[in-house]
């Protein structure tokens, strides 16, 4: 009975997205809008029920034995099913007032909604690189699908086909990987084969490269450079719930894969040392991503492809975080999930803000279509600039207490270069998020350009009402939720 009540937010998800289908499948077309309140209570359900697991103690039910070692079911594993099912809620409420007023309504969205943050919450348990492989797959097979749901579009179809291919590449390296280290280790479980890579001492080739590939496959899902290629056309190509729903709950399902394995599997001396082990990879590729997505992101002109951008710099803050794991497991971890949380909130308010300043035949798509909407509408402006302010980590929004623990984090294990470079690109960021406050604020569309006109949406206004108190909560009073991130991050010590 514990056990059932421990897995309640994995079973909660898997049981309303089965249900869900069924009802979209049985369901009159004219009734199917409601679907999109029904995937945000499913949601808003696994929620409650990781809040009922936290608050109950996972740690003291002796039941969660009986499935591992293929899910692990401790305190980090209940903070992403949390966060998941509140970036998933999030992104079914924007995509209840976006789909309807663009003619997308159609009822497979949100069964592949909840069935994709299925696969991110097994991704956050998997304690088997067998369930770790399965969770990855119902994850990014899911998130294809919705690239590509706009089924008329070549942009959407060629950002997704570009998704497919690579992700498929990535995914077929992470398996060779883990082939490899079943091979040098005999175990498929994560903590066996910690175990006997500490066990090993001096790394063997056959170990060395299966590091490679794993890193590698772990590193093109969180989309950091130089395996980023396929993030901006997916992202611009898809319907911008869905591009919400990848830069939130996919980017977080992917970060606790990636802290998963390299605690678990690579947490030795000699795999986490600065001189033969990954800190140093993960450390360039921090640096290379902050960097390039930045001055990238600041030469747009499409709002949506800034933001894409943008998601792979964040990408790059958190490998700052990862790097730090190497000296305070847990001070580090803790850093990286707080950093979660108050990203999601702020990029599912930001792309909802931007979905709320255009409606069908008046997008808001590059800044010249969002001059002057500060006066024409500040609601929608006002909405759109304090996420955009809480993204660029000015205080007193959640966003800044994100990056100053990581960046804290950081310093604390001495990393004081990469705090530095970490710290000049987040000023360079500011550029092209007041660009946008520039644009809505100062100038007054072209004569003749296309004017935007935000749309009425109670899904899409609940979820920046939501978003925004949260950006706000977590900005004023954010030591609640970092004890819970501490709280979940000790299971990795340090």
């Amino acid at each position: 009975m514990m056990l059932a009540f421990i897995l309640s937010p994995l079973l909660v998800v898997s049981g309303g997205a089965l249900l869900l289908m069924l009802a979209e499948a049985l369901a009159k077309p004219s009734r199917r809008s409601g679907l999109a309140l029904g995937a945000t209570i499913v949601f808003a359900a696994g929620f409650a029920f990781s809040i009922a697991a936290w608050l109950y103690g996972v740690d003291e039910v002796a039941d969660r034995s009986l499935v591992a070692p293929w899910l692990v079911i401790d305190r980090f594993t209940i903070f992403f099913d949390g966060l998941l099912c509140l970036g998933g809620a999030l992104a079914a409420l924007l995509a209840g007032g976006y789909l309807h007023e663009h003619g997308l309504e159609r009822g497979e969205f949100y069964a592949l909604l909840l069935f994709s943050t299925v696969g991110a919450m097994m991704v956050a348990a998997a304690g088997d690189a067998l369930i770790l492989f399965l969770g990855l797959e119902t994850m990014s097979i899911g998130a294809y699908a919705l690239t590509a749901f706009r089924r008329t579009s070549p942009r959407s179809a060629e950002g997704a086909l570009k998704y497919f291919l690579l992700g498929a590449f990535a995914a077929a390296l992470l398996l060779y990987g883990f082939a490899l280290l079943y091979g040098a280790t005999g175990h498929t479980d994560l903590a066996g084969i910690g175990e006997a890579v500490r066990a090993g001492g001096e790394k063997t080739p056959m170990m060395v490269i299966a590091l490679v590939l794993v890193l590698v496959g772990l590193v093109f899902k969180i989309s950091a450079v130089p395996f980023h290629m396929w993030t901006p056309d997916a992202y611009e190509g898809a319907p911008t719930p869905a591009t919400t729903y990848m830069a939130a709950v996919v980017k977080a399902g992917a970060f606790a894969m990636l802290l998963r394995v390299l605690l678990t599997c690579f947490g030795d001396k000699a795999s986490m040392s600065w001189s033969s082990g990954w800190p140093p990879a993960l450390a360039w590729i921090a640096v290379l991503t902050m960097t390039v997505a930045n001055l990238v992101a600041g030469q747009q002109e499409s709002v949506k492809r800034m933001l894409a951008y943008s998601s792979i710099a964040h990408a790059g803050y958190l490998l700052v975080g990862v790097v730090a794991t190497m000296r305070s497991p847990s001070q580090g971890t803790a850093a990286v999930m707080f950093y979660l949380l108050t990203y999601t909130v702020s990029t599912a308010g930001a792309f909802g803000a931007l979905i709320l300043c255009g409606s069908k035949g008046a997008e808001a798509v590059t800044y010249e279509d969002l001059a002057g909407i500060g006066r024409r509408h500040p609601a929608a402006a006002l909405a759109f600039g304090l996420f955009l302010v809480s993204l660029a980590g000015i205080p007193p929004t959640a966003g800044f207490f994100g990056k100053w623990f990581v960046f804290r984090a950081a310093i604390d294990s001495g990393f004081y270069l990469l705090t530095v470079i970490a710290f000049l690109n987040s000023v360079v960021a500011v550029y092209y998020y007041l660009r946008v406050l520039v644009f809505m604020y100062m100038r007054e569309p072209a004569a003749g350009a296309p004017i935007a006109t935000p749309m009425r949406s109670g899904y899409v206004a609940t979820a920046l009402v939501v978003s925004a108190i949260l950006v706000l909560l977590l900005g004023i009073v954010p030591s609640q939720s970092l004890d819970m991130a501490l709280q979940a991050a000790a299971v990795f010590g340090g």
